[in-house]
């Protein structure tokens, strides 16, 4: 499975982004899908993550309740929706690709839940 991830950009703060993430692929409906996030000089930190059926979502608190993140199963595509974007959201994005066998929130959050992950699309915020 191979990811693609697009929509990163600059966009002044208070603005809006809606990233997506194209897997390739007949498994995807079959997968969790996660977004996670890295700034220079860091490891790559959790942002949000849903369910293969999209009934269960979990968001980082830094993100929480001014994202959202959703999948089309037809389109094999994952978004991850940030509104009110800060400037401390400048990171590089990435998608993952997981076992739909972890099922508990906290492992979600975790990078070793996913097996494949996309190039990374960068955001930058501007104050």
């Amino acid at each position: 499975v191979q990811l693609q991830a697009s929509g990163g950009g600059l966009v002044q703060a208070g603005g809006s982004l809606r990233l997506s993430c194209a897997a390739s692929g007949r498994t995807f409906s079959l997968r969790n899908m996660g977004w996670f996030r890295q700034y220079p000089g860091k490891e790559r930190e959790f942002v949000a993550a849903i369910t293969l059926t999209g009934r269960s979502r979990y968001y980082a608190d830094s993100v929480k309740g001014r994202s959202t993140i959703s999948r089309e199963n037809a389109e094999n595509t994952v978004y991850l929706q940030i509104d009110n974007l800060k400037p401390e959201d400048t990171a590089v994005y990435y998608c993952a690709l997981g076992d739909a066998s972890v099922q508990s929130a906290n492992l979600l959050r975790a990078e070793a839940a996913y097996g494949s992950w996309g190039q990374g699309t960068q955001v930058t915020v501007s104050s």
